[in-house]
């Protein structure tokens, strides 16, 4: 299995974080130079304007474009591959777990990480290990960690051709194509839900968020789109909600476990 670090080449505290981490765990990983807002050009800006429920900012789509370009890099190589993004923390069964979920072939995406949202899993599991692995009906958030085959990468990019881009966990959470799972108690989490989870803190240098937030459309532009994006932001969340139907009832919405043990 592959393990790629998607790393802005000026992070390098998260970098060097990454390193050490991961040499601690004995992985074999790249380091993937992250897409910056300078290799998004103004045209497919632009062109991806109108993609998702309201307008992205280039970093957002600098980030997508991250993980993209890895999706793609897993369809050519034929390959299964953990994506990590360089602010996750990983718990010390993260090998043992990698390597359990190489010998699986009949999935196409399992999800790491915890995250301070809710999300709808399968009320019964298979164990993995230690572990539980439970079928990920449907999650919001989180892109930080996740193991995905090439199945599944065909899958993201094809719905990228259907429907443009969208933040990068909307996108992979909104493929409703995608047989996802979930490991309990997670393996990875963000620096920045340490504290919630009683972790060890990190610097504000490493835990804190890239993601810059301007306001880059003028007033007659964006009065003029409010209405196209609140169709699309309706449209979505109409199709979640009949999706949801599907599986309530053999689903529930529950946290993700993390034993905070297992990180120190």
């Amino acid at each position: 299995m592959d393990i790629f670090v998607i790393n802005l080449l000026s992070a390098i505290k998260r970098r060097k974080f990454q390193e050490q981490q991961l040499s601690k765990l004995k992985l074999d990983y790249q380091i993937i130079n992250a897409t910056t807002i300078s290799d998004i050009n103004n045209k497919t800006y632009q062109k991806h304007h109108y993609d998702w429920q309201r307008p992205m900012q280039k970093t957002e789509v600098a980030c997508y474009f991250s993980h993209q370009t890895l999706w793609s890099k897993i369809v050519k190589k034929n390959r299964m591959a953990l994506i990590l993004e360089d602010d996750v923390l990983l718990s010390k069964h993260t090998p043992n777990i990698l390597a359990k979920l190489e010998k699986c072939t009949n999935f196409d995406m399992v999800n790491l990480e915890v995250f301070n949202r809710k999300k709808y899993v399968a009320k019964k599991y298979q164990p993995i290990g230690h572990h539980k692995l439970f079928y990920l009906y449907q999650d919001k958030a989180g892109a930080a960690a996740y193991v995905l085959y090439p199945n599944g990468a065909k899958k993201l990019l094809q719905q990228q051709q259907k429907n443009g881009i969208a933040l990068a966990d909307a996108h992979l959470h909104n493929c409703l194509e995608l047989q996802s799972y979930q490991i309990e108690p997670a393996c990875a989490v963000q620096l920045m839900f340490c504290k919630k989870y009683d972790i060890k803190q990190y610097s504000t240098a490493i835990s804190q968020s890239f993601i810059r937030y301007e306001n880059n459309n003028n007033n007659n532009n964006n009065n003029n789109n409010i209405f196209v994006f609140k169709i699309k932001r309706i449209t979505v969340q109409v199709k979640l909600g009949l999706h949801q139907l599907s599986f309530i009832f053999k689903s529930k919405k529950r946290y993700i476990k993390l034993n905070n043990k297992d990180f120190k």
